[in-house]
């Protein structure tokens, strides 16, 4: 791939612009009513894959709370405007439900199922299911696996790819990661994420697991405005190192600098260590 066309953002980077979520309700299938939980929106969902393009970036994901509507012709409208604007929808990113927990995994499935025939209907390359929020007992991580085999089952034939990512409880390192992909056959794909793993192992945890990762969150930290650069840095090399070719989705998640102009300063960085 392309270096410039490695370059996705994520409608979390935009959280405040957007302003408004609609929280999930695991019991029903509903869109959970509006709510201004960053502010009044300033940018209209519908808008977003025009002002990604004019911001030189070419793929977008979406968070599911952002999602207004489930109807057709709401996920038509939108798969519209990312082809109108020449931006790929990369992956809509499934904000909820635990796969590892007795009490409620067989319900969350279904309902994640819903939510992966959503990603169809975007035009979704990928769907990112959460594997769990549970400690990663022998248990847990069986649990979540069967519940991730049965989804891969239930879309078989889907051009949406299942992904998962190396976040919550269940997937505290690189062993839990490669435990559970392995137990899911190959039909579960990953999403590596920068931020979701501290401390001094972070490097190397990231650089165990990047080889099995088709997209990434690449989540930079900043202070002052200003962005760490030696710690974004050392993250792309370890991902680099392990192997890993695909997209690189900015996340942005600060105060500031404001959130176009940090998801610059991400796009820019990364553009230039892909390209030198």
């Amino acid at each position: 791939m392309q270096p410039h066309k490695r370059i996705a953002v994520s409608s979390w980077s935009v959280h405040r612009l957007l302003g408004t979520t609609h929280p999930h309700d695991l019991g029903t299938d509903a869109i959970g009513r509006r709510e201004e939980t960053f502010g009044p929106a300033r940018i209209d969902l519908l808008d977003l894959p025009a002002l990604v393009a004019q911001h030189s970036v070419g793929r977008l994901e979406l968070c599911s709370f952002h999602l207004p509507s489930r109807e057709p012709a709401y996920l038509a409208e939108m798969k519209a405007a990312c082809a109108s604007a020449g931006v790929i929808l990369q992956t809509l990113l499934i904000e909820a439900g635990d796969l590892s927990d007795p009490a409620t995994a067989e319900r969350d499935r279904r309902w994640i199922g819903g939510w992966v025939d959503v990603a169809a209907g975007l035009g979704a390359e990928n769907a990112r299911i959460i594997a769990g929020k549970q400690k990663p007992t022998a248990e847990a991580l069986a649990l979540s696996a069967k519940n991730l085999r049965q989804l891969a089952d239930d879309h078989a034939g889907s051009p949406v790819r299942l992904v998962t990512e190396n976040w919550f409880a269940l997937l505290p390192s690189p062993r839990e990661v490669h435990q559970l992909l392995d137990a899911a056959e190959g039909r579960i794909g990953l999403n590596g994420d920068f931020g979701n793993w501290t401390g001094p192992g972070k490097y190397e945890a990231l650089a165990a697991i990047f080889g099995r990762a088709s997209i990434c969150h690449a989540k930079a930290s900043f202070a002052g405005g200003a962005m760490d650069a030696e710690d974004y840095g050392r993250c792309l090399e370890a991902a680099e190192g392990a192997g890993y070719s695909g997209p690189y989705t900015l996340i942005f998640d600060n105060d500031a600098p404001d959130e176009w102009a940090g998801i610059a300063i991400e796009r820019d960085f990364i553009s230039h260590r892909l390209t030198t």
